[in-house]
């Protein structure tokens, strides 16, 4: 899945970060799918847990990954385009008018529904 290349003037764990994230935005790494833990994938691409630990605590900080302590790190969801959230927005309206459902309980849905 992963690799590094010594030759490279870019250090590993740049490479590592740059990895995953295009991993992310083309969709190869869904949302929510486990890292390899830090040990195991230093291990595997022969470097210092150091090394991925940094390239994993880089990448949560920049929204990439998200970690849950003993659980592992996972691949956190692409946000949605404003676009993809209009159309969304207008297909809920549609289906609920459709349904007859009020603008008030609609709302009062959309509130319900968020706050769980």
């Amino acid at each position: 899945m992963l690799s590094v290349d010594p030759s490279l003037a870019t250090p590993p764990f740049e490479q590592i970060k740059d990895q995953i994230t295009e991993l992310r935005a083309t969709q190869a790494l869904g949302a929510h799918h486990r890292l390899p833990p830090v040990r195991h994938l230093a291990v595997e691409l022969g470097l210092a847990p150091s090394t991925v630990a940094r390239a994993y605590r880089e990448l949560e900080a920049s929204g990439v990954i998200e970690t849950r302590g003993r659980h592992g790190s996972f691949i956190t969801p692409l946000p949605a385009t404003r676009t993809q959230a209009e159309e969304a927005a207008h297909d809920y309206v549609r289906r609920l008018r459709t349904l007859g459902i009020a603008d008030a309980a609609a709302l009062r849905l959309v509130r319900e529904a968020l706050a769980t």
